[in-house]
């Protein structure tokens, strides 16, 4: 831990303490700390100016932009932001966002500073602004998206005057007008994906009406029924297909809160019932969304064409042929199997109107795409003749036709995959 001997933030808070200086850890490692977790990242803050601290240490390089930061042998030590502080350190933590990371920890003599009272928050799990709500948020309108982000942290909840403030200001996160970029809202939303549940920042955005501003794709699902196949609204059942899905596949879990919002536009009445047919078809709005924060083109197409393939069947029933034409199409939308059935077994486990899949279920799926996995054809490269070899043996020129020919052997040999040979496809086209 922090306070552990032959800790190099330890070593640097003795040494700043024995030349006559103050020195904590503060944020979010003293956060971590009571939760009794290995913080992420360490801050140390001082006293000390800059240049005082590249005095004390042989290994040192200055940073940071807004305030003076040193790097003492990879270590960031902070010299207080808030300059000539008559009560340091309190000073500076009242500059933080929420109570739970305005506090200071001295290992060396083993004292908390919690002026604001972060730790009863933190023991309460309640989301508070430090000092003034309005002057947090106006520093910096993202605080509102952490704000939910840390409810979906602790399972905790908004304290009255943090939710007020949001509402109030919730309008001030506009990619558009610039207020945040969607770089950065984008980054919270995959912090928020290595979370236990991350459903429960969706539901915070939501709340707080910063959701529709984020991510409308899947705000407006929020009361959407979810059809006569299903016992959840659309969102209550994208949220639970994204908990299921794994906290180290940041791009894939999300692609799983988002998998069914084209719902929305695909909403139909047919004989009486609701109906969402091809609503796998529906990606403008999602797209629209990923492209407004920034998600890179890869990971963009990445979610698009999982929302895309997730409605394909693969059942005990389904025949060889059919798992190949499953697999062609996901070598045409670049994803693996694995994110496949992983999509798949989360969709069901979301629908609370079905049973999951058993282990033995999953076990019948997997055996029928790997026993189609071995010497086939999965897309029109993979035909062991080439365009060149087409033109040589029909005589015919570069152009349209050559594709159309290779397309029809794919399309035969995707239907019998001993076909793809050379002796065999020269056959088909000669015949």
């Amino acid at each position: 831990m922090i306070g552990s001997k032959n800790n190099p933030h330890l070593e640097i808070i003795t040494t700043l303490h024995q030349s006559g200086y103050k020195a904590y850890i503060v944020g979010g490692a003293v956060r971590d700390m009571l939760l009794n977790q290995l913080p992420d990242d360490v801050d140390i803050l001082t006293n000390a100016s800059a240049r005082e601290v590249a005095d004390l240490f042989a290994n040192t390089r200055q940073v940071g932009k807004s305030f003076p930061i040193t790097l003492v042998d990879g270590v960031e030590v902070a010299s207080c932001r808030a300059g000539e502080a008559l009560d340091f350190p309190s000073d500076d933590l009242g500059m933080r966002d929420f109570t739970i990371n305005s506090m200071a920890w001295d290992p060396v003599c083993a004292t908390l500073v919690d002026p604001f009272c972060g730790k009863r928050d933190l023991a309460n799990k309640i989301i508070r602004f430090t000092r003034d709500p309005e002057e947090r948020i106006l520093e910096d309108p993202l605080r509102m998206i952490r704000a939910c982000r840390f409810v979906a942290h602790l399972d905790g909840i908004l304290a009255t005057s943090s939710l007020t403030a949001i509402l109030t200001h919730a309008p001030l996160i506009d990619v558009a007008r610039g207020h945040v970029t969607g770089e950065r809202i984008q980054m919270e939303l995959i912090k928020a994906m290595a979370l236990e549940k991350p459903s429960l920042f969706f539901v915070s955005l939501h709340e707080t009406g910063l959701l529709a501003r984020i991510l409308p794709c899947l705000d407006r699902c929020f009361d959407l029924d979810g059809g006569p196949h299903h016992g959840e609204t659309v969102f209550e059942h994208s949220l639970l297909v994204g908990d299921a899905l794994p906290a180290n596949r940041p791009i894939l879990r999300l692609a799983g809160f988002l998998h069914d919002a084209g719902k929305f536009d695909a909403a139909g009445i047919k004989e009486g019932k609701l109906t969402f047919a091809g609503h796998e078809k529906y990606i403008d709005a999602i797209q629209t969304d990923l492209e407004n924060l920034r998600f890179s083109s890869r990971d963009t197409a990445y979610i698009l064409s999982l929302v895309q393939a997730h409605m394909r069947p693969l059942t005990e029933e389904t025949t060889p042929k059919a798992v190949r034409r499953l697999l062609a199409m996901l070598d045409r939308y670049d994803l693996s199997f694995r994110d496949f059935l992983r999509m798949r077994i989360a969709d069901k486990r979301g629908n609370l109107a079905k049973q999951p899949y058993t282990l033995a279920q999953i076990r019948v799926r997997l055996k029928k795409i790997q026993d189609e996995l071995s010497g086939a054809a999965f897309n029109m490269n993979d035909l062991d003749i080439s365009g060149s070899d087409i033109m040589e043996l029909l005589d015919l020129e570069p152009g349209p036709e050559v594709g159309r020919i290779k397309e029809m052997l794919f399309e035969r040999v995707l239907d019998d995959p001993n076909l793809n040979t050379r002796a065999n496809l020269e056959s088909l086209l000669k015949g």
